[in-house]
């Protein structure tokens, strides 16, 4: 396992001079993650899911990374994000829109060599049109909807979807998909549904190879695998499934840094709406991140920040730009002015923050701001 970066490791050093927030990517581990999961589903492939900017850790970092490692196709949710993310791409990689396209957009998903994941009959006809309007064949994928309600072609478009493959020559389909809605609870019956639902989807496509599993229907079974498998969280360290051990690495590490420390006696008010009355005297430190910089309101009360693996509770409501903590386990002049303190590390998970925050890693991951200090490693 990859070692996760301490907050001795950012209190100092030049490069850190002056940061209040500091967010490390270990690309390593994101390497090692994508290993492992290529070889829980080999002979299948793995793509690598790198929509809302890699969730939030930098989709140009992440995406060449994992193409040095060999993965060759990557998903995104829109079109400009694939539009971004195709200079910095081998020619050989494929890039995948998962919301396909909206209208007036498949010129230009043509120009960029972009291929969509269609939905709808719609988006069929708009894409199938543009075939014929520039006189070549075009790529994509289909999705069908396998109870998730969400997005792809619902039961009822299936026969005319078939009919127009068998008529109709100007789109060339990769593969079929659909997504998991419970993956990361395997006793859910949800899973299983899903899967007899594919399976007869499989049949009535017989000619497609198919894609179904995303990071928690990685650890399903070969089942659910399918001919390219779609990871997202658990290649940036989230937990592929609820309830067990995580097996990624982690790949994010967040040090926030202290603004102020204070003393203060029993019955003081914290915080807006004087939210927290302290109990009994207290030494209390205000850091510098809040709601902001991605870390939830919801965390008042409730969660915590840690140094040194000593947990120290958050006092009061998250504030926009900053958080007050309860540093009064450690030692008087522990922390001052400029030392940090640590959000995600050795002692405290996406999961772990996820949890207090009443929310989910995914949540947690994306949000994180575009304040900190960012090191890739």
């Amino acid at each position: 396992m990859g070692s996760m970066l301490s907050v001795s490791d950012v209190s100092t050093g030049a490069e850190v001079q002056g940061a209040t927030g500091f967010l490390t990517i270990d690309l390593s581990a994101l390497g090692r993650n994508y290993d492992r999961l290529a070889s829980i589903v080999a002979p299948s492939r793995v793509a690598a899911v790198v929509k809302a900017d890699a969730y939030g850790l930098g989709a140009e970092r992440v995406a060449t990374i994992l193409s040095r490692k060999g993965c060759r196709q990557f998903f995104v949710a829109h079109l400009n994000e694939a539009m971004a993310l195709r200079p910095v791409l081998p020619r050989d990689a494929q890039i995948f829109v998962l919301n396909g396209l909206q209208p007036g957009q498949e010129i230009a998903c043509t120009e960029g060599g972009i291929i969509p994941v269609l939905n709808a009959m719609e988006q069929w006809r708009r894409w199938s049109t543009t075939a014929r309007a520039l006189n070549r064949t075009l790529s994509a994928v289909l999705q069908f909807d396998t109870g998730m309600s969400r997005l792809g072609f619902p039961p009822d478009e299936r026969p005319a979807l078939a009919e127009a493959l068998r008529s109709d020559g100007t789109v060339e389909v990769l593969f079929i998909m659909s997504h998991l809605a419970s993956a990361d609870e395997p006793d859910s019956d949800q899973n299983g549904e899903q899967l007899a639902a594919m399976r007869r989807i499989a049949v009535e496509f017989p000619d497609f190879d198919m894609s179904f599993a995303n990071s928690g229907g990685v650890f399903l079974g070969d089942a659910y695998q399918g001919a390219l498998a779609r990871p997202g969280i658990a290649l940036y360290g989230g937990a592929p499934t609820a309830g067990v051990p995580n097996p990624m690495e982690p790949v994010v590490s967040l040090a926030v840094a202290v603004v102020q420390v204070r003393t203060v006696p029993a019955g003081t008010k914290v915080g807006y709406g004087g939210a927290h009355v302290t109990q009994g005297a207290a030494r209390l430190a205000t850091i510098a991140a809040g709601y902001a910089d991605g870390l939830p309101r919801s965390l008042g009360d409730r969660g915590a920040v840690y140094h040194e693996g000593v947990r120290l509770p958050i006092v009061g409501r998250v504030s926009m730009d900053s958080i007050t903590v309860d540093v009064s386990a450690l030692p008087e002049g522990t922390l001052t002015l400029g030392s940090f303190v640590e959000v995600l590390g050795p002692h405290q998970t996406l999961e772990d923050l996820a949890r207090d925050a009443g929310t989910i890693a995914y949540e947690i991951l994306t949000r994180l701001g575009s304040r900190y200090q960012r090191r890739y490693r």
